[in-house]
């Protein structure tokens, strides 16, 4: 009860303040180029790394990204930059 509190007064001050939702409201930025590289904000760490998969940890749920040749361009403790063939984005609610 107390989440969904948090998550409408979040809203509403995202609404009247101007703000962009995603700062308001934890969710990740994706930005990408192409199918050869994604830059993600606002994630909460990750999770797993090969040349062919990313995991990352959201405030809800996951971020799964797939495809090949995988090279970790920049990673810091809320962003990341993954360069690569990308194949899929896709969110796992959990």
């Amino acid at each position: 009860m107390a989440k969904k509190w948090s998550q409408l007064i979040r809203n509403w001050m995202s609404q009247t303040m101007d703000l962009p939702p995603d700062v308001m409201m934890d969710l990740p930025r994706i930005t990408m180029v192409g199918q050869i590289h994604i830059y993600i904000e606002n994630h909460r760490g990750l999770l797993a790394f090969s040349d062919r998969e990313v995991r990352l940890l959201l405030e809800q749920g996951q971020l799964l990204v797939k495809g090949k040749a995988f090279v970790i361009k920049t990673i810091l403790p809320e962003e990341i930059l993954l360069e690569g063939k990308i194949d899929q984005v896709i969110y796992i609610n959990e």
